[in-house]
């Protein structure tokens, strides 16, 4: 028979670490904003996303996309290392023996609660080399410009780059092939090495969707 005293001997359990309630605090009467560990937030209004948007496409014309790319990938970078602090030291374990179901949970709260919209991650094509990332409600794709052809969260694919390259120890490019700008319900993001998702741009600019991109992704490992 378990006696109470071997039920409680055991720490607790932690919870959510990214639960919005305990993670942002602050005095938003002031403007300042921080996380739980008393490390800085900052607010991007609608307003100044769509202001980035706008000041590039006047400075740097079609760069706009390299750029935000650049900064994406520099902000998943210090992204990724504070999530790896952050998570480790509260659940007591290194990210590396974490369920991936954990890990995977903690992922989605993170992007949420940053006000990055939702987030899903697809493995069912890692057989053949390739990570699917799917989001939905992206402050990125809400602030960008519309109907322009082509997909505009390039400061989302630079994150998702940088961040699952450190994650995985490879070197690994990204390329978005649905867009919420574009009228497509989600956006998807494909993670790959480079020579194998790099075919995937030459497809979008024909006008082939997700599900025909993956399927020519795919077909090309196997050939």
């Amino acid at each position: 028979m378990i006696s109470v005293a071997d039920l409680v001997k055991d720490p607790v359990l932690p919870g959510n670490y990214f639960a919005a309630d305990a993670y942002v605090q602050g005095d938003f009467e002031t403007g300042l904003i921080e996380n739980r560990k008393g490390a800085r937030l900052i607010a991007l209004p609608d307003v100044l996303l769509q202001a980035i948007y706008t000041g590039l496409d006047h400075e740097v014309g079609q760069a706009t996309g390299v750029v935000l790319f650049n900064c994406g990938r520099w902000w998943g970078k210090n992204f990724y290392r504070r999530f790896v602090e952050d998570v480790s030291e509260y659940y007591g374990r290194p990210l590396a023996d974490m369920e991936m179901i954990e890990f995977l949970q903690c992922l989605k709260e993170c992007w949420k609660t940053h006000g990055w919209g939702t987030l899903d991650l697809d493995v069912s094509f890692y057989q053949q080399g390739f990570l699917v990332v799917k989001t939905w409600d992206s402050a990125f794709a809400e602030a960008a410009p519309k109907a322009t052809g082509q997909p505009q969260c390039f400061a989302e694919a630079g994150i998702l780059e940088a961040f699952f390259s450190q994650l995985t120890g490879r070197d690994l490019h990204c390329v978005q092939t649905a867009c919420e700008t574009l009228g497509a319900s989600n956006n998807y993001f494909v993670l790959g090495l480079r020579e194998r998702v790099e075919p995937a741009k030459a497809w979008l600019q024909e006008g082939q969707d997700h599900n025909t991109v993956m399927e020519r992704l795919c077909r090309t490992q196997t050939a």
